[in-house]
């Protein structure tokens, strides 16, 4: 069984979705748990449209179903688990009716998913930014956590949790310790040990507490305590939530570096731009999948001229800023990662070539690498710490809607297109029509609006004007739109910057708006 949660994949991970359609055709059955009934939810043997904002509301009752029908593993609940008895409690209050009421999915199918979903000898909880982009974007993930754990779905061959990636690589980044709370490897910046293995490698001093994420980097800017910005592949003016105010800290900035192949709207800000090679043809390196594989990345082709390799670039910044990092290769940082991080001591390049890849953990150059993870809590006994329940309560979205802004609009991607537009953008497509404002054929009949008519969309934040699509697939009182196409129809404009406290995620998923004709 596999259930999409808050996942388009479909349209947003198409590769992937070919994986899911070999198991639909080998007797796997889908559940697409979303607002809208999307390309994927087609393929579903059950849709399950909540209200945007009630994931919480309905995992807990999914929850409830499989605690009070019997349905939990408790074996692997007694032994691997703890906190049961407190969610169990928690989870008695979300009965059918209360979801039913709340999230507007029909009792039965809440009962069907939960019933399948235990009973499943193997189940895949997959999410991704439809689940994250909220402003408690981490209890509702810890809401499905819960799931997997009453029902034993982790730790197993064929059964897991999947957060599906948003970005090529974004795994990559984290592996490396693109975080502000961890070096290469997950490993803790505030862990002295640690700290210490790293500064005797580089012959430094690391600050001893963890950096700023993204919103609170725009947050200093907000109080001058950030006053310069290296931006590397990154296109924040257009990406972030209320990009209004996101461009305007960012033009306020002192300095502004932007190193990247496009000259995108931040590039365009700032102060010096320095021109990257496309890293997936014209570098060597690593990336890895959103399966943990770590595989080579090769040069195909020259850079065009003026265009240096990121490694050389900052290599050569270091070198003018007074540290001479030499000209090392993408080889020789790679076995630097290896030898500071445990979970990729066992990847050479040369097993890396020879395998077509290895995932982590790989300890050492005898491991084949892990290829699913948790396998730890089903030994006897467990081995390290055992896994926690989490109470978590459902929280409505920040941006109410009221008389002035009755329509909640959410946010998410096409096929043809991808995020701000910078590497779809200039390409031809014959799928591609340009930004449009979905709305349900209700909404239209009572907004007075027709297919192809240009309205404006206002939030509490500014306004946009786009045509209108009709799409019967929403629901009333639901509005979507892109965020591909911000230069012609900046999306984000509209998009609230209410955060998550614990991940720093923007609330991309749900803001109020209202439809005026132009």
């Amino acid at each position: 069984m596999i259930v999409l949660w808050g996942s388009n994949a479909r349209e947003t991970h198409p590769i992937f979705f070919h994986h899911v359609l070999t198991a639909l055709r080998r007797g796997a059955k889908l559940f697409v748990v979303d607002p809208r009934r999307t390309a994927s939810a087609r393929w579903a043997d059950g849709h399950l449209p909540l209200r945007v904002g009630t994931d919480i509301t309905l995992a807990n009752a999914v929850g409830r179903v499989i605690v009070e029908e019997g349905l939990v593993n408790q074996t692997f609940v007694r032994r691997a688990t703890t906190g049961f008895d407190a969610l169990a409690a928690h989870l008695s209050t979300f009965t059918l009716e209360r979801a039913e009421c709340e999230t507007g999915v029909p009792a039965r199918l809440i009962v069907e998913l939960a019933r399948d979903y235990a009973r499943a000898d193997r189940a895949q909880l997959c999410w991704t930014l439809g689940i994250t982009e909220h402003h408690n974007a981490v209890d509702n993930v810890f809401a499905l956590i819960n799931l997997a754990l009453l029902t034993g779905h982790v730790g197993r061959p064929g059964s897991g949790l999947n957060p599906l990636r948003g970005q090529n690589n974004v795994q990559g980044g984290g592996d490396m310790g693109a975080l502000p709370h961890k070096l290469a490897g997950f490993q803790d910046v505030e862990d002295d040990a640690v700290r210490g293995k790293f500064e005797r490698a580089w012959g430094c001093g690391i600050p001893p507490k963890k950096g700023w994420h993204l919103t609170e980097m725009f947050e200093a800017m907000e109080r001058k305590a950030l006053r310069s910005l290296y931006v590397l592949g990154e296109n924040p003016a257009q990406s972030e939530a209320d990009s209004q105010r996101a461009t305007r800290l960012l033009s306020d900035l002192e300095f502004v570096v932007a190193q990247d192949i496009f000259l995108t709207k931040t590039a365009q800000l700032a102060d010096v731009v320095l021109p990257a090679t496309a890293a997936w043809c014209e570098s060597e390196g690593t990336v890895t999948s959103s399966e943990r594989r770590v595989q080579r990345v090769r040069r195909a082709v020259a850079p065009p001229p003026g265009a240096r390799d990121d490694i050389e670039i900052i290599c050569e910044l270091a070198r003018r800023l007074g540290r001479d990092l030499g000209s090392p290769t993408a080889e020789q940082i790679w076995d630097e990662v290896r030898a500071l991080s445990p979970m990729h001591a066992g990847m050479s390049y040369r097993r890396l070539e020879e395998r077509g890849g290895i995932q982590w953990p790989c300890p050492d150059e005898t491991h084949p690498g892990e290829s699913f993870l948790h396998g730890r809590l089903w030994e006897e006994p467990v081995r390290g710490p055992r896994a926690p329940f989490s109470v978590v309560e459902p929280a409505p979205p920040v941006d109410v809607l009221d008389d002035e802004f009755p329509l909640r609009l959410t946010t998410g991607r096409r096929l043809d297109s991808y995020n701000t537009g910078v590497q779809s953008g200039a390409m031809a497509s014959p799928r591609r029509a340009g930004e449009t404002v979905d709305l349900h054929p209700d909404d239209a009949r009572r907004l007075g609006v027709a297919a192809g008519e240009s309205v404006r969309v206002r939030s509490r934040r500014g306004s946009v004007v786009a045509p209108v699509r009709i799409d019967g697939d929403l629901q009333p009182g639901l509005v979507f739109m892109t965020f591909h196409f911000p230069d012609q129809v900046d999306t984000n404009v509209l998009t609230i910057d209410a955060t998550d406290p614990k991940s720093g995620t923007a609330e991309f998923k749900a803001a109020a708006v209202c439809i005026e004709r132009v």
